[in-house]
């Protein structure tokens, strides 16, 4: 059971880089291991999933995941990876943000169960806030030459940028030392072995190591994941929108179970290892399938229900999938009005809208109205005539000639009609 975690890694394509006897240690007994996670906003986004899962294998594998949120760190700021300083929150803030992140987790880790491995949280705020700066430099401080900290790539990338005209503070610059800290305040209290997390976070985490073996004359151990990438170059975890959070009122399960469909096929082969529990020869299988028929996308299909239902639910899952498919309904008309408000709007985000009066609609909204004359969906009057005429036009997927009228009868949520012109070319009327 417990020896299983970095074989599960390794198949996985999750393992950067382990500290030489990390796996034996492991496969020794249950041991504790932690991730920090940034709490500068009350959620999570789909490029924490990789520590996430880490944790959540780490678990399934028999050992105890414990989860850092960084309220002290999240007062400071990581340079890792970045070139300016973040934003510094307050306490209240980071308390909020605290409990929403344990919230999004308890999906994916066992906060609650009576067995020794049940996950815990804890925030490096509660051994931070009353540490004086006096007993920091003395007591940790004095363990780590600057020539040590000034060696991280971390570090050293942030001082060499050009494009940092203001440096490095040194407030941030101390950061590798307070994680390194929390590495070590977990170790004794916790008995906590092992730091992971991405491999950005190599220096911060040896940095742990080596205060636990300059201070507790003890044995720290590493692992980090790859930072993911996607197939064409551009970020992972990135959508136009911005970040594909978490959180349902930030990204709606429609656009998160469509970011995940919408992955090129390179791309879902990688990610269905990293983000799902499927097994290697589940994997396999549906790997094969996918080969045999890409045009099927068995692997995007199957890679956005799995990651769906685990961070949202089976419902929120089926009501996405049924959003995807609804363009291509033959009975749109019914299957439209099934959909709440929110996701029907995601659903033709970026479609041309017009406004139009309900009172329009009293005595029913003629065609021309609704297409030009009203609307300016199309460029004339003569121009919906002739689409009319060609049978080229439908209301709410049903196609309609000339004398068609619309009517409340039409609306959906009582302000919505979908119009078409052909195959590509829809519109929205919103009655208001």
């Amino acid at each position: 059971m417990a020896n299983t975690f970095v074989e599960q890694l390794r198949w996985r394509g999750m393992l950067h880089t382990e500290m030489p006897g990390t796996e034996e240690h492991l496969n020794e007994a249950m041991r504790s291991a932690y991730v920090g996670f940034d709490p500068t906003a009350d959620s999570l986004h789909i490029g924490n999933l990789v520590p996430i899962m880490l944790l959540a294998h780490y678990q399934r594998c028999g050992h105890k995941p414990v989860v850092l949120v960084g309220g002290a760190t999240g007062m400071i700021g990581d340079p890792s990876g970045k070139s300016t300083e973040r934003n510094l929150l307050n306490e209240d803030t980071l308390r909020h943000n605290q409990e929403a992140i344990k919230k999004q987790l308890s999906h994916f880790l066992d906060f609650e169960s009576n067995e020794k491995n049940a996950a815990v949280l804890v925030n490096n705020y509660d051994w931070m806030k009353n540490f004086s700066f006096l007993e920091f430099i003395r007591d940790v401080g004095k363990h780590i030459t600057v020539n040590y900290m000034m060696a991280k790539d971390s570090v050293k990338n942030r001082i060499s940028s050009e494009s940092t005209s203001d440096g490095m503070s040194f407030t941030e610059f101390t950061y590798q030392l307070v994680q390194g800290y929390d590495f070590l305040h977990l170790y004794k209290e916790l008995n906590c072995t092992l730091q992971m997390g991405g491999s950005d976070q190599w220096g911060n985490i040896t940095t742990g190591t080596e205060l636990i073996r300059r201070i507790d004359q003890g044995k720290g151990y590493a692992i980090t994941c790859p930072l993911i990438t996607k197939s064409d170059g551009s970020k992972f975890g990135k959508s136009e929108g911005g970040n594909v959070w978490l959180d349902a009122n930030r990204t709606s399960p429609y656009k998160f179970y469509q970011y995940w469909l919408n992955s090129s096929d390179e791309d879902a082969e990688k990610y269905i290892k990293i983000f799902t529990f499927l097994t290697e020869e589940d994997i396999k299988t549906l790997i094969l399938e996918h080969t045999q028929a890409p045009h099927l996308r068995v692997l995007q299909k199957r890679l956005a229900k799995e990651i769906t239902t685990m961070v949202h639910s089976e419902d929120e899952f089926l009501n996405a999938e049924k959003a995807s498919g609804i363009l291509f309904s033959k009975t749109f008309n019914k299957d439209i009005r099934t959909l709440k408000e929110n996701v029907f709007l995601d659903v033709f985000e970026g479609v041309p809208q017009a406004e139009v009066l309900k009172a329009d609609l009293l005595e029913g909204l003629d065609m021309i109205a609704a297409l030009a004359d009203k609307t300016n969906f199309l460029k004339s009057n003569s121009e919906a005539r002739r689409a009319l005429k060609e049978n080229a036009v439908s209301v709410n997927k049903d196609k309609v000639k000339e004398d068609y009228k619309i009517t409340n009868q039409d609306l959906i949520h009582d302000k919505y009609v979908v119009l078409n012109k052909g195959k590509k070319n829809t519109y929205i009327l919103k009655v208001i």
